[in-house]
Parts: C-alpha cells; sequence; structure tokens
C-alpha cells in the first residue's frame, strides 16, 4: 500500500537558512506522516467494510438457497429441507472455524494443504483480518448448500449433520487452497512455478464452489437412488412438482441479489488504482462494476436462452426451468467475471443454458434423480465456466487482477494460446477426482451403515410427519367445509317445510 515519505533532513535545505528551519522541517514531515497514518487506515476500513458487505451478500444466499430448496420439495418436506440449510451455515460455522479456514489460507504452508490458523490461533493476520474468514466462511457453506438440494426428500437427518461437517470442513477448504491461496499449487496469485506460466483463473469458483458442490451432490444422489416415484415401472421419467413456485422464484431474486457479493466481493478490496496515465477514475472499482455486469448479463441471457428452449422442446413456457437457467449461467461465469468482457457473457449464459438441458436429458435416461438439478447447474455449468474462462479471458483484465507477470496466457480465444485452458481442464479433473474420492466413499459408508436413506414408509408419508414433528403448513379441507354447509342449509330448509 502506497504511503507518504517526507525526509526531514531531505527538506531542511529547501527551507533556507532559518534558524528554526530544521524544527520547520520535522513539523511538516510529522504532518505528513500523521496524514499519511490516517490515509492508510481509511483504505483499510474502506476495504474491510467492503468485504463485510460482500459477506454479508453471500450469507444472504442462504435464504435463497432455502426458499429455493422449500419451493423445488413436495409440502411434505419442507421443514426437513429448511433446517437441513439452517444447519448447513451452522455446522459450517464451527468446522469452518475449527479446521476449515487453516487448511484454506493457514500461510504459510505447502502447495496442497494449509497449517496454521486452526481455530482462529494467532489471526488476524498480515494475510487477512476476520472479515475474510467471515467472506470465506459463506463460501464453504455455499457448498454444502448445493449439495443438500441434490439429496432432497429422501436422506435421513444424521446423513446431513456428518456431510456438511465434512464437506466445509475438509473437501472445500482443500480445494479453495489449491486454486485461492497464495500456497496453492495451481493458484494463479502464486508468486512463482506457475501452473503453465499462469496458474488456475477461478476468479469467484465455478471450479472450487459450483463443482465441488455439485459433484458431492452428484455422489450422494447417485448412491441412494432416486425418489420413490420418480420413474415408473418402465423406467420412463415421472414428474416429481415441487409445491410452491412462488417460493422457487423468490429463492431465485434472494440468490441473485447474493452473487453480486459472490462476484464483485471476491476482488476481496475495492480502494485500488490500476496507475494507467490519465486515468484516474479508472481503478479496482471499475473492474468491480464490470464483473457485476458480466454477472447480470451471463445470468439473464442464459434465463432467455432456457425459456425459448424449453418451449421448443416441450410446448410450454416454465417458471421453475428459467430460474435454474438463470442460476445455471451464474454459476458459468462465476469462475470467469472478472476477466471477460460484457459481450462474451452473453455466449458463457447462452451455452451455460444448453448443457443444463444436456445434462438433465442424460439424467433421465440414465434414471438419475435429483429434485433441485444441482449436480447438472452447479457441476455442469460449474465446469463449463472454467473452459469458457480459458477461453474467453482478456489480457487486459488478467494483467490487472493478476499483476507481476507480463506475458501471463490468457484466453484462447483472445490470442492467448492455450496453455491457460491447459490448467483449467485439469482444474475440472482435479477437482472431480478430488470430491470423488472423499464424498463417494463417506456416502458409500453412510449408505453401508444404513445412515444414509430414509424407509419408504417414511418417504411415503414425509420426512417432516416421521422426523420433525408435523407438517410445515396447517391444511384445511375446503370440500369438508362446503359439504357441512350444504347439509346445514339442508336441514334448515327441511325445518321450515
Amino acid at each position: 500500500m502506497a504511503t507518504f515519505i517526507c525526509s526531514a533532513a531531505d527538506l531542511r535545505p529547501l527551507l533556507g537558512t532559518a534558524a528554526n528551519a530544521t524544527a520547520a522541517a520535522e513539523y511538516i514531515c510529522n504532518g505528513f506522516g500523521t496524514v499519511s497514518d490516517k490515509l492508510v487506515a481509511a483504505t483499510y476500513a474502506i476495504d474491510n467494510t467492503y468485504l463485510l458487505f460482500s459477506a454479508y451478500l453471500v450469507f444472504s444466499m442462504q435464504i435463497g438457497f432455502a426458499m429455493l430448496c422449500a419451493g423445488s420439495v413436495r409440502a411434505k418436506n419442507t421443514m426437513n429441507i429448511m433446517l437441513t440449510n439452517v444447519l448447513d451455515a451452522a455446522t459450517g460455522g464451527l468446522s469452518y472455524y475449527l479446521f476449515g479456514f487453516a487448511l484454506a489460507y493457514g500461510s504459510p504452508s505447502n502447495g496442497f494443504i494449509g497449517k496454521h490458523f486452526f481455530g482462529l490461533e494467532d489471526f488476524p493476520s498480515p494475510s487477512g483480518d476476520y472479515s475474510y474468514f467471515l467472506y470465506q466462511w459463506s463460501f464453504a457453506i455455499a457448498a454444502a448448500g448445493i449439495t443438500s438440494g441434490s439429496i432432497a426428500e429422501r436422506t435421513q437427518f444424521v446423513a446431513y449433520l456428518i456431510y456438511s461437517f465434512f464437506l466445509t470442513g475438509l473437501v472445500y477448504p482443500i480445494v479453495s487452497h489449491w486454486f485461492w491461496s497464495a500456497d496453492g499449487w495451481a493458484s494463479a496469485a502464486r508468486q512463482d512455478n506457475l501452473l503453465f506460466g499462469t496458474g488456475v483463473i477461478d476468479f469467484a469458483g465455478s471450479g472450487v464452489v459450483h463443482m465441488v458442490g455439485g459433484i458431492a451432490g452428484l455422489w450422494g444422489a447417485w448412491i441412494e437412488g432416486p425418489r420413490m416415484g420418480r420413474f415408473d415401472s418402465d423406467g420412463k421419467p415421472v414428474s416429481v412438482r415441487g409445491h410452491s413456485g412462488t417460493l422457487v422464484v423468490l429463492g431465485t431474486f434472494l440468490l441473485w441479489f447474493g452473487w453480486y457479493g459472490f462476484n464483485p466481493g471476491s476482488f476481496l478490496t475495492i480502494l485500488k488504482t490500476y496507475g494507467q496515465t490519465g486515468s484516474s477514475f479508472y481503478g479496482q472499482w471499475s473492474a468491480i462494476g464490470r464483473t457485476a455486469v458480466t454477472t447480470t448479463i451471463a445470468g439473464s441471457s442464459a434465463a432467455l436462452t432456457t425459456l425459448f428452449g424449453k418451449r421448443l422442446l416441450t410446448g410450454h413456457w416454465n417458471v421453475t426451468d428459467v430460474c435454474n437457467g438463470l442460476l445455471g449461467g451464474f454459476a458459468a461465469i462465476t469462475g470467469g467475471c472478472s476477466v471477460v468482457d460484457p459481450w462474451a457473457a452473453i455466449i458463457c449464459g447462452f451455452v451455460a443454458s444448453w448443457v443444463l438441458i444436456g445434462f438433465n436429458k442424460l439424467a433421465e435416461k440414465l434414471k438419475y434423480d435429483d429434485p433441485l438439478e444441482a449436480a447438472q447447474l452447479h457441476g455442469g455449468c460449474g465446469a463449463w465456466g472454467i473452459i469458457f474462462t480459458g477461453l474467453f479471458a482478456k489480457k487486459d483484465y488478467v494483467n490487472e487482477i493478476y499483476p507481476g507477470k507480463p506475458g501471463r496466457p490468457h484466453g484462447l480465444f483472445m490470442g492467448g494460446g492455450g496453455r491457460l485452458l491447459g490448467a483449467h481442464l485439469i482444474q475440472i479433473l482435479v477437482v472431480t477426482g478430488w470430491v470423488s474420492a472423499t464424498m463417494g466413499p463417506l456416502f458409500l459408508v453412510l449408505h453401508k451403515l444404513g445412515l444414509l436413506r430414509i424407509s419408504p414408509d417414511e418417504e411415503m408419508a414425509g420426512i417432516d410427519v416421521t422426523s420433525h414433528g408435523g407438517l410445515a403448513y396447517e391444511f384445511h379441507d375446503d370440500n369438508d367445509k362446503t359439504m357441512k354447509t350444504s347439509i346445514t342449509m339442508s336441514n334448515m330448509d327441511t325445518s321450515t317445510v
């Protein structure tokens, strides 16, 4: 961070030969020092406030996840899915505090795992303040929230607690260390030995967050199998609709709102200039604004593509499909949101929509059941977003955000060669392999121990009744009321006669 430097010895000759020149020089320099300290403190305060506000936005996405999940399941399982979303945040808070943050960002460390800050010991440090912990925790619980949607409506409650603690405390933190820590072996922020001379540019987590959550959900849903009634006796898919389109739309808008903390907030600081001559109005605040724009455009492009694409395929204007398409566009642009032009975001969203539609078709053929399409959306569209960044990352933006490495490879289609794309293909393979090697066995062990899936009777009755003390909604049978009214009127007519 730049500071004012004032030397009384250098200033003294400029003040002439007056007797008090030395004292005047010292006084002036002390004044400059005070101003410099105040500016440094103000910069830290502004940057930390910006990061805290971004953390609050990302945390608000938990409300969006809760509403989206609740609307996407049947009414008899509403309390269950809402409680799992609450516990994703609470369980993730403890596990990330105890282990997760240290494994992810415990610097200095090696390229594979962090080694400091367990239980936030010796923290804050020069590498970060409490706002940084809070921001990274909000990302960790987002990954767990993705997974909960994949295994909704047929999973034992204890399984949620176990996988959530394991995912946020071990699996996700190690991935984030690899790609986001300054020590990570594939991080674009490394000072030397960059992977393919560039490192992986997964700015806000198409791979680190979305692929991790999506692949974890894929294994959970695959091992426990589809919900009862999702496929008929001939293996044909049967629509099992969620109970509230209103909650789905509300959740989608809340997630959209929170994404403005997820993507632009990943800059971590705002008060930074990029040093272009004659462009004092341009700095990190401008890149943050551009990132919000690319995020918006990618989601909008995906939503409209899904709207018309599903209309052509099914003949319907389906609001749930449009909401999922929108979120797929957001998941895809998350990795490259800061290093691509707005026009490229249109392409990102367009392709993400068809990726989601294609993976949903494949899921039906394989008899794979994911109530929220979370694995297809976050896993599939997240993987596309990683490839997209390797194709469309712009040289100027890459050098602004990852300075100090002139000639760093950028997007293949932008004249930067194929090394960035190669690094990103490695990321897809590594994330898929790591999450499969950890979460797959965990879900398999839970399944073998009888701790993963509920019984058929419980599934038919609904988890709210069997595990949570009752339904989320109080139902009134209007037909009974109408019948009682008719009987009363009939009795009145008889008595009159």
